[in-house]
């Protein structure tokens, strides 16, 4: 029998490498060697029990049929709540989409403004999937070359100077995977100004994890933009996946076909945990960011010890990019010889873009 013709375009996507090394540290794990994992973008609390006991009555009541494509309306009603509280905003329930998780909702945000051929211009590094996405749907990753100096973080002038005529879309993410860079006020203004009609997808999945600075959305500096957000990481639901997006009126009806389409709505009685999750206390997320905080100033102090650079010390999210160069400049064979020879899990700058190989 013949090989299948797999498509090119799926075929050239490269795997998401700190995947591959949680995988291969699992695989060890079952062998019987002990891993430390500093590897995957995941919190090690627990969810926290009022959000699994609202899920649980949900379950118990048997919430389990589709709901409304955007999601249930209380969900999105707290979800605005919560950005008009915090930030001062005017949002509406009917601008949200709620999705399985935070990737659906770059993909919709893509789909929704890129044809084929269209940019989409990134910071490098870069979360690892980001032109992944834009690959798989035709468009194209055009790359702002970020520096350590200014925490990898994407400006008002890196803007200016890489968009072009075939620019529909700039992604920026604050607090931001792998660097944890803040964005400062200005800086988002500054991006919001420079970016004129062309719209703003801004990944905000780290927001509430900030140890240094503010925290901001886009949304205080233009309504041109479409907002990633989820459940994942302030509330350590990973594995629920839940998230959502947050876009202009004009754009809510294309985006919900979509919706419809492909995914059809999130799951139902983890929508009910989402409402939990908002409405419900937080001083276990507090306890959770000081932990953090503790973390953070240890492994800056220890990896400085052995012999690590740190450029740029993290104000937010719970990543260290690392400068491993002086021990060799290929990041995915490190990264193997760290796992297998230490037990240690951790990610290969390669993930992020060409601008962090080398690092760690």
């Amino acid at each position: 029998m013949s090989p299948l013709s797999l498509s090119k375009r799926s075929v050239n996507i490269p795997p998401f490498y700190v995947m591959e090394v949680l995988e291969n540290a699992q695989k060890l794990e079952h062998d019987g060697k002990d891993v430390v994992h500093l590897e995957i973008g995941e919190p090690d609390f627990p969810t926290a029990p009022h959000i699994c006991e609202a899920a649980h009555q949900a379950l118990t009541a048997c919430k389990t049929r589709y709901t409304h494509s955007q999601g249930i309306y209380e969900l999105r009603t707290a979800i605005v709540d919560d950005y008009n509280n915090r930030f001062g905003l005017d949002l509406v329930p009917e601008q949200v989409l709620v999705t399985s998780g935070t990737s659906p909702a770059l993909m919709l945000s893509f789909m929704a403004l890129l044809d084929q051929g269209d940019k989409v211009l990134l910071p490098n590094p870069h979360y690892a999937c980001y032109p992944n996405f834009a690959t798989a749907l035709g468009s194209v990753p055009s790359f702002a070359y970020t520096s350590e100096e200014n925490g990898f973080g994407l400006t008002p002038e890196l803007v200016s100077e890489n968009m072009d005529e075939d620019t529909k879309a700039i992604l920026v993410n604050s607090p931001s995977n792998p660097t944890g860079y803040v964005m400062s006020s200005r800086e988002m203004q500054g991006i919001a100004e420079v970016a004129g009609d062309v719209p703003i997808i801004s990944d905000e999945i780290y927001q509430g994890l900030v140890y240094e600075g503010e925290d901001h959305s886009i949304l205080e500096y233009t309504d041109n933009a479409f907002v990633l957000n989820g459940f994942s990481k302030k509330y350590c639901m990973t594995g629920w996946r839940l998230g959502y997006l947050i876009a202009p009126l004009d754009c809510m009806r294309v985006l919900q076909k979509l919706q419809q389409n492909f995914f059809i709505c999130a799951n139902s009685f983890v929508q009910e945990a989402g409402i939990a999750a908002l409405e419900g206390p937080q001083d276990h997320v507090d306890k959770m960011v000081a932990t953090y905080d503790e973390r953070r100033k240890y492994l800056l102090k220890r990896l400085k010890d052995i012999g690590f650079r740190i450029g740029y010390e993290p104000k937010g999210a719970f990543y260290v990019l690392a400068d491993a160069r002086e021990f060799g400049s290929d990041s995915l064979e490190m990264s193997r010889r760290i796992l297998n020879e230490a037990g240690v899990a951790v990610t290969p700058g390669i993930d992020f873009g060409s601008g962090a190989e080398g690092y760690i």
